[in-house]
């Protein structure tokens, strides 16, 4: 049983039917910005020398952090 009160069958429906329809020209700001934003995506891909550096710099400053937060201070 549903808690949704019953509604008369020539009552009109909340949601339309069918969606509106779209204007899809060449000329649409929303269209340009999706090509422009997968264009810049396909221009800058990191390469394996990036992609090393940044895992070198990475595990460099985990290692800083540990150390610094297990170094004792000359303490006997």
């Amino acid at each position: 049983m549903s808690k949704k009160p019953p509604l008369p069958e020539d009552a009109p429906s909340t949601h339309p039917v069918e969606e509106a329809p779209h204007d899809h020209h060449e000329g649409s700001e929303a269209l340009q910005a999706v090509k422009d934003i997968a264009e810049a995506r396909k221009r800058w891909k990191p390469d394996a020398k990036q992609i090393g550096m940044g895992a070198a710099i990475g595990i460099g400053s985990a290692a800083i952090v540990a150390g610094l937060l297990y170094w004792r201070g000359g303490k006997k």
